[in-house]
């Protein structure tokens, strides 16, 4: 008997140290998901993953239990004759399942990236932060530009957009790296970025620094050599969202016009593109160009704003072709298939990531007479009139931040709710047909502001004739094919 029992002593210790490395290895996973930077793909905040540490144990006490069945089964079976036919099988069986659940602990741990496919497929939810704090701005590459501006006079076109990931806003940064900053010069919407869209803005000083504001919104929208007077290098920090009208990239063409004509130095702080790599729309006309449109591009251009810059100084798109010495502070650990949500609002009425993705779709209504939902709580994220017929939603537009006197103020509208609706990857037609179809009397559904908007005539001219979605975009085709092409000369990620 003393060979027998020795023998299951023998076992009984090999599997109190199995069971001792299966606990360290629940350990480990614990620690490593508790701590990990990376993005889990299986999860969508952090409540769903410690709901899984609790799980673990659960797994645990499952896999104790098969493991003490086990060991009783193998104290039997060292001391029968049938163990050399059973207990193989059952050790094999005990290792790979030990293997397997280390596996997938290690796995969860360490995380996945999620791919912009399945991003696409889900609905715009809650700022995502992990990723927001993983990419660096140009603001926070900081190491890049503080060199640039020592010893020079600095001036910063900038706004409430242009902070660090620490909240820091850039003017304040710079004033305590002792940056000698003299100017800050402010797009639409104003330094504070509260100004309804459209609102001219009026020179003034800033109360917290005391600097001078120059806007860039008001009598001139590109500075005067006189308001440039004294200064050494221009810093450009304003976050896009990447559609051509939306006003900051024609902020940009002027202040790199005017930083070309009295030779200063332009430095672009890059921000990431919140709508990403999608390219698509009518391209403009050249007919048609205004400060909402001002190059032959399609509405949505899939570049960052210092992508855009290279592109505007290299297609020598600024008067008479002269080009800007310009520098662009790249964004860090960013690629434009990542998904980015804003840290801040780039204006009053882009108030959260599904408006800022459903801006480019729904600011046509802004040529029509649909209200977008200015005046509301969801701007651009609704739409609706009085023409339209009933439904089962409605809204009242009435004066509120961002929109002093929305269209239909005060008049109930009918229409959709698109707030919880799927991300777009394209610039979608469907609600603007929608709207037009719908609407009785047509031919008080368009005013003249729609083909800026559209940068071409054809747009109201086909969905007039009633032309489908897809025939429409199928006259898209060939210039967006001819801009990709231009827009591959000046990516940077």
């Amino acid at each position: 008997m003393i060979i027998p029992m020795a023998m299951a002593a023998m076992a009984m210790f090999f599997m109190g140290a199995e069971i001792l490395l299966l606990f360290l290895s629940l350990a480990v996973s614990r620690f490593a998901m508790k701590y990990s930077k990376f993005k889990f793909s299986l999860f969508d905040s952090k409540q769903r993953y410690i709901k899984l540490f609790v799980n673990n144990y659960r797994i645990f006490d499952e896999l104790s239990f098969l493991i003490s069945t086990i060991k009783f089964f193998r104290l039997i079976l060292v001391i029968q004759i049938t163990d050399k036919l059973i207990l193989p099988y059952m050790y094999t069986f005990f290792n790979y399942s030990k293997f397997l659940a280390f596996g997938l602990f290690l796995m969860l741990s360490c995380g996945n990236t999620i791919s912009s496919d399945a991003k696409n497929k889900e609905a715009i939810s809650s700022p995502n932060k992990n990723l927001v704090e993983t990419i660096k701005t140009g603001a926070d590459n900081f190491d890049a530009y503080l060199p640039l501006l020592k010893n020079k006079k600095v001036g910063i076109v900038t706004n409430q957009t242009g902070i660090l990931s620490n909240k820091t806003h850039l003017v304040d940064f710079l004033l305590d790296k002792k940056i000698n900053v003299q100017k800050i010069y402010a797009p639409e919407h104003g330094f504070r970025g509260t100004a309804d869209a459209g609102e001219l803005i009026k020179d003034g000083k800033d109360t917290q620094t005391g600097l001078p504001i120059i806007s860039l919104y008001g009598d001139n929208k590109k500075p005067k050599p006189d308001q440039l007077k004294g200064i050494d290098v221009l810093v450009f920090d304003l976050q896009d969202v990447g559609a051509r009208f939306y006003t900051y990239i024609s902020s940009l063409h002027y202040v790199m016009e005017a930083c070309a004509e009295n030779n200063i130095p332009l430095l672009i702080l890059d921000r990431p593109n919140p709508n990403g790599g999608i390219v698509d729309g009518p391209v403009l006309e050249k007919e048609n160009t205004s400060f909402i449109g001002m190059h032959p591009i399609p509405v949505l251009h899939g570049l960052t704003i210092g992508e855009y810059g290279k592109m505007i100084n290299g297609e020598k798109w600024l008067k008479n072709g002269i080009q800007c010495e310009l520098t662009v502070i790249p964004c860090l650990n960013y690629n434009r298939e990542m998904f980015y949500s804003l840290p801040v609002k780039p204006s009053p009425n882009l108030p959260n990531d599904q408006s800022i993705n459903l801006y480019a779709s729904l600011c046509f209504f802004e040529g029509t007479n649909v209200s977008l939902g200015r005046g509301t709580k969801k701007q651009f994220q609704i739409y609706g009139s009085p023409f339209l017929p009933k439904s089962g939603f409605s809204f009242t537009p009435k004066p509120n931040f961002g929109a002093k006197d929305p269209l239909h103020n005060g008049k109930l509208c009918y229409g959709e709710d698109l707030s919880d609706s799927l991300k777009v990857s394209k610039l979608e037609l469907k609600w603007l047909l929608k709207a037009y179809n719908e609407t009785a009397d047509k031919s008080k559904f368009f005013i003249p502001f729609f083909t800026k908007l559209a940068g071409t005539k054809k747009l109201q001219q086909q969905i007039e004739a009633g032309m489908s979605e897809n025939e429409i975009r199928a006259t898209w085709k060939k210039g967006l094919e001819d801009f990709k092409k231009i827009r591959k000369n000046y990516q940077i990620y």
